[in-house]
Parts: structure tokens; sequence; C-alpha cells
């Protein structure tokens, strides 16, 4: 058999050996990419080129060589599972950076980090002042962590008391002026909605980049052309302002009337449609 045919078909065999074992190796989505890792990929790719190619003589040693670096590794991370000290041995372990507000400068040593690094690090998290930092940890895979001083977090609706509505991720239902048939099926939806909601914004489909349905049921659209102003009205929004109108016609409508009876009514009334405007807040105003 010619020698270009064996490199051929030892490529191809190579090929899907090394998607397999991507594939287990990488099977754990969760994990980012470690420095024993890259070079563990980097070595299987090493060899499986040279294995393909022909460069090592004897492609039986290249075999052997190739599924150590293949086993090593998954059986590494199946102790790592069960002791601590290999886990930390292969994957590294972090490091605090920051505690009680302080600067832990010995850490910042070990890492090779100087000051300068740390302020950067702490400005992709959004922490732009040191003093409201409570807390930093570099993970073993490079991800900084931070947590701000109790009084520096940003306030939530549950510190408020406030209730919100569930909240889930917006479908995109078009794409390039293309419909995404299974986005609308997902969120029960048809042609027909959509086109009337574009009929509504004046806008052609064949002029929208995309077009995404939110957990309240509105559609956002963003066009080609940006000289298009779109209006921004939002259905609940003027539902909300719709049941706000109702309640203060009732109100004022109990101040005017001089008949006890029906004065007693409106109150009453008014009363009853404030109570259902306070539970429909969180789901008409966002």
């Amino acid at each position: 058999m010619s020698t270009w045919i064996l490199v051929l078909l030892r490529a191809i065999g190579l090929f899907f050996l090394t998607l397999i074992v991507v594939r287990i190796l990488t099977k754990n989505y969760s994990v980012r990419i470690t420095p024993f890792r890259i070079i563990n990929y980097a070595v299987i790719a090493i060899l499986v080129s040279l294995v393909s190619v022909n460069a090592i003589a004897n492609w039986v040693f290249g075999i052997i060589t190739l599924a150590v670096w293949i086993l090593l590794p998954i059986i590494l991370d199946y102790m790592s599972l069960k002791v601590r000290f290999i886990y930390n041995l292969v994957n590294g372990k972090e490091k605090v950076l920051v505690k009680d507000g302080k600067v832990m400068e010995e850490n910042l040593t070990k890492l090779g980090l100087t000051g300068e690094d740390l302020l950067r690090e702490l400005r992709s998290k959004d922490a732009f002042n040191l003093a409201d930092v409570e807390f930093a940890v570099m993970e073993s895979t490079g991800d900084m962590n931070v947590i701000l001083k109790s009084d520096k977090k940003p306030i939530t609706p549950h510190d408020l008391g406030i209730k919100v509505s569930p909240e889930t991720p917006p479908q995109t239902v078009i794409l390039d002026g293309n419909v995404i048939n299974e986005s609308l099926s997902n969120l029960r939806l048809n042609q027909t909605w959509l086109n009337e909601k574009l009929e509504n914004l004046e806008v052609s489909l064949d002029n929208v980049f995309v077009g995404q349905v939110d957990c309240n049921g509105e559609l956002y659209v963003d066009v080609f052309d940006d000289s298009v102003e779109l209006p921004e009205a939002s259905v609940k929004g003027l539902l909300y302002a719709s049941l706000e109108k109702s309640q203060a016609d009732l109100t004022t409508f109990s101040l005017e009337t001089e008949n006890i009876e029906a004065k007693h009514m409106y109150v009453r009334e008014a009363n009853r449609l404030k109570i259902v405007m306070k539970k429909l807040e969180p789901y008409l105003l966002r």
C-alpha cells in the first residue's frame, strides 16, 4: 500500500480518536482550563501530529506514549475527587488577595502579581475602589471573585422587601431577518402574532436584525437601518396606567357625589382596586 494512503488512513483514525479523547477529557464543562490541562492538550496534539505523518519511526511506541498522556489525566482527575492534596497538585490552589479589606501582599508576590494587576482585576469585577472590597480570591483558573463590603453592595428588591415576578431568559425569534419558528413554538406563539407585533412597530421582517421576546411577552427588535426610530410602548405599562386612572376616577367620584351610599361604594371599590394594583405591580412594572 502506498505511503500516502497509510498516512491518510492513520490521520483519519487519529482524528476520530482525538475527537473521542477530547470529549472524555472535557466532559466536565464547569471546570475552566488550567495550565496542566493546556500542557496536556498540547502534548496530545503534538503526538497525534507526529504519529499521523509517521515522524515517529515505530508508530506503536507513539500510540503507547499517546495512551499514557490520555489515561494519566483521567486517573489523576478521578484521584482528585478522592484526595484533596492531588486536586491541589494537579489544578492548583486558590489564593486570597484581599481579606477583611486588607491586601495580602505575600500572596500577590507568590502569584507574580503587582498592585496594578490587582486593581485591574478588581475593576473587571466592577470594584473600582479598593476601599469597597471586603474579600477577593484568585481561583486556580485565573479568575478573580470579589465580595464587596456590606454597605457597598448594590441594593436588591429583596433588601427593600419588594416582590418581583420570576424572570426567564429572552427567546430570539428573529435573526438576520429570518424567523426562528422553534423559539416561537417554545413560547406558544405563532407567526401571525409576530407579524402583528411588527406591524404595530411599523417594521418589516427583512429589516430586523435581531428580535427577542422577553419574559413579559414583549417583542424587542433591533433593525438594520439605525435611522429608524422604534416606539417603546409597553403593553403591561399601559395596562397598569389604565388601572391607575380607574382608581383615580373612583376616588374622584367618591368626592364629587352627594349620595352617601354611592360615596361608600366608590371608596370601597377604589380601595379594592388599589389592593389589586399592589399585587400586580411586580408583574406589570419592572
